[in-house]
């Protein structure tokens, strides 16, 4: 019987290779294998029991990759819980947003965070445990649960709760089912032909729904294994690849710039099968380049935390592939429509809908952005404006939604507008994406300063950046006399790269 929740994956692989390695620690060598993790999934379920998370309950992560970090997810997961993975780069009145709305009862934080999550959920209705990220096993871990058989999941249950920015600057939590997450990890594996003597190297954050369903759960449904990295290295991600044996790397473009500008290591790297590239555009010639450098093939993908990932896919064969394509529709159906929401035929470009099991419940507690998210006849509107050719190959040309996307990190531009704002010196602001080899985008910000203030470039990029954190500070800062806006008095966002640069 086919799985339809993370319980059924894990105990599947555990029955059919208890021995093999599901989990290989990069920097220390250490294996968890499949037995091991379903065992663990069981002890866990008491864990997470007796720090006052039940199933059903909501449970927090603020913690970077690691063993551990894997360990959790898929066993609150199993035992019934749904996690919410918190992203480390949230500035603190965002974190403690997340941890507010999303009303879990556990925070699970790693040592070096402790402090400042209980700081964050002081007065919140939540506790707060420590785990290190890179052990095998938490200290009060006990044995005897490994005996225990956790209430049953069922495939509808919300097993993962994931925040991802919006136009609003507010964060919305995108709810994927136990069904919606296995559905897309089967597909995955499917896609790209995985087997269980393939490997991932797991650079990427687990917080981002990329890795949390590539790196983790796909491995996981092809009984393969991730070689998990505390984070990436452009110095250490070619040791990291060769030296686990891995026979797939995933990534984001941000990360094939930066390895184009590294050294090549002279070792053989015919045994890497391809390299998957998602989250934002790849440059055609960042692709072609990588190709040429290191010998491996770049699969070019595309979905949203909303579709749990990829939606998107480009063939396995490299003679089928189309550069600068997102690829055609996987695991799932996609249609261009226009602004009445009817189907355009091929080659025509409009707003890019999805439907499949891939695709979210809906947004939690938020039953009005739910409802606009979907067409009245069910499809997920992507807010991405593109064609589909002959072939059913996707291509996206545009954004309807107004988010940043830089090095696969979506950023509110209304974040930007009103932190820039709080500066005295400051009367109106805006916030743009625009092209960056590295991040795919770069943050410009036009801004209107009050009559007779002064404030240089600098003054105000030093300012963003203790408002907003180095990540989400402007690069990029302009001053104009006006920023321009339509007959509703909106900012037109789209026009104000062309100001700058026209």
């Amino acid at each position: 019987m086919k799985a339809t929740t993370v319980r059924e994956l894990i105990e599947a692989q555990a029955a059919a290779r208890p021995d093999a390695a599901y989990a290989l620690a990069t920097e220390t060598g250490a294996a968890l294998t499949y037995r091991e993790l379903a065992a663990g999934s069981r002890r866990l379920a008491g864990w997470l029991a007796r720090h006052g998370a039940a199933p059903g309950d909501t449970v927090s992560l603020v913690m970077p990759n690691g063993p551990m970090t894997l360990r959790l997810l898929l066993g609150a997961m199993a035992g019934g819980r749904c996690v919410n993975p918190v992203n480390l780069l949230s500035q603190p009145d965002a974190m403690r947003y997340v941890l507010e709305h999303s009303d879990c009862t556990l925070v699970v934080a790693a040592p070096d965070w402790a402090d400042r999550v209980r700081t964050l959920a002081a007065g919140l209705s939540c506790r707060v445990a420590v785990a290190d990220p890179d052990a095998l096993r938490l200290d009060d871990e006990d044995d005897a649960d490994a005996a225990l058989v956790p209430p049953p999941t069922a495939p509808g249950d919300v097993a993962l709760l994931m925040y991802t920015s919006g136009t609003t600057g507010r964060p919305k939590g995108v709810m994927l089912t136990q069904a919606n997450l296995v559905a897309n990890a089967q597909s995955i594996v499917a896609e790209h032909a995985l087997t269980p003597a393939d490997r991932v190297l797991g650079v990427l954050p687990l917080y981002h729904i990329n890795a949390f369903a590539v790196t983790m759960l796909a491995p996981l449904a092809g009984g393969g294994s991730v070689a998990m990295a505390p984070r990436f290295s452009a110095a250490r991600f070619w040791d990291q690849a060769l030296g686990a044996r891995c026979t797939w790397l995933n990534v984001v473009p941000t990360i094939v710039s930066v390895l184009l500008d590294a050294p090549r290591p002279e070792a053989d790297l015919s045994h890497i099968r391809f390299c998957r590239s998602a989250s934002a555009a790849l440059p055609p010639e960042h692709l072609h380049a990588f190709e040429r450098r290191f010998g491996i093939g770049v699969i070019e993908t595309m979905g949203l935390t909303e579709t749990v990932a990829p939606s998107f896919s480009n063939p396995l064969d490299p003679a089928r592939r189309k550069p600068g394509a997102v690829g055609r529709a996987s695991g799932c159906e996609a249609r261009i429509v226009d602004a009445a929401l009817q189907p355009l035929p091929d080659g025509s470009t409009g707003e890019i809908v999805i439907r499949g099991p891939n695709v979210m419940k809906g947004y939690y507690k938020n039953p009005e952005a739910t409802a606009a998210a979907f067409t009245p006849d069910g499809w997920l509107r992507t807010g991405d404006l593109g064609h589909r050719d002959a072939d059913g190959f996707f291509f996206v040309t545009g954004r309807i939604k107004e988010l940043i996307i830089k090095g696969g990190e979506n950023i509110a531009p209304r974040e930007i507008d009103e932190a820039l704002l709080k500066h005295p010196a400051v009367l109106d602001a805006a916030a743009v994406g625009v092209p960056d080899r590295h991040y795919g985008q770069e943050i410009l910000a036009c801004v209107v300063l009050r009559d007779g203030a002064g404030c240089s470039e600098d003054e105000l990029r030093t300012f963003a950046v203790e408002v907003l954190g180095r990540y989400k500070a402007p690069r990029h800062i302009r001053f104009v006399a006006e920023l321009p806006r339509g007959p509703s008095g909106k900012v037109q966002r789209l026009r104000l790269a062309e100001l700058v640069t026209g």
